[in-house]
């Protein structure tokens, strides 16, 4: 009696990737839970440390913590493939998505007004922003894959994190933007305040100076964050193909 034969795992000839199903569910799971628990500790110690201002109101400490989401998704994507860089982005996002949950129902008091920790504006364009950067990321790298080993992390993150930026603070706190509704609006429009540019220049509104100084922290970081890339990629690699 003949037997069907059991379908190959596939994978993409085009970009080379390692497709995750190579080692079989149970080493597959082993092999991203550091970098799905990695990327939920990024997410929650930016969750937090946001509320905590530097720099004369510039950045908060959070600008600091957030793009180290690019590394864990650039590595995942380099060692194990696009796949499993897309199951590490939603882990983080499911997690961002918590913890929005538990700050939209922390009530803070202070300067006789009450509001929830974290506003819906804000809920909502952290997960957005999150989750359409970081699949970009993973794209954007997938496509400069076979180049020189530091293209593909920093081409992906550099646009990443751009578009990350643009589109957190555009919906977070952009008057133009209505949708929300105006108890929404009232809960963000401190950052509507005109005031000089990075504190020296014309002045804006003060979301656009924030926005500004967080690409520049992101930016820079971009360009660090290559030499733990290198030294973790070189370290992983050699363990997958023993594994």
């Amino acid at each position: 009696m003949l037997r069907a034969k059991r379908p190959a795992c596939p994978r993409s000839r085009r970009t080379k990737s390692p497709h995750p199903c190579q080692n079989g569910p149970r080493n597959m799971t082993r092999a991203f839970l550091p970098g799905i628990l990695a990327m939920a500790a990024i997410v929650v110690a930016s969750n937090i440390l946001v509320q905590f201002l530097i720099l004369d109101g510039l950045l908060t400490w959070g600008a600091f913590t957030y793009p180290l989401a690019f590394l864990v998704t650039d590595v995942m994507n380099r060692v194990y493939g696009a796949e499993a860089a897309r199951r590490v982005v939603f882990a983080g996002f499911v997690t961002g998505v918590i913890c929005s949950l538990i700050g939209s129902q922390i009530v803070l008091q202070g300067d006789g007004y009450t509001y929830a920790a974290v506003p819906l504006r804000i809920a909502v364009a952290s997960g957005s922003a999150f989750l359409i950067a970081q699949l970009t990321d993973v794209a954007v790298f997938n496509r400069f894959r076979g180049g020189r080993w530091w293209r593909a992390p920093l081409v992906s993150t550099l646009i990443g994190s751009a578009l990350d930026t643009a589109l957190f603070f555009t919906i977070a706190f952009s008057a133009s933007i209505t949708l929300f509704g105006p108890d929404a609006d009232t809960a963000v429009n401190w950052a509507w305040e005109a005031v000089p540019f990075m504190n020296k220049g014309a002045p804006m509104p003060l979301w656009v100076t924030l926005a500004f100084a967080d690409w520049l922290v992101k930016l820079s970081l971009a360009l660090i964050a290559l030499v733990p890339f290198r030294v973790i990629v070189q370290r992983l690699a050699p363990a997958r193909a023993t594994a």
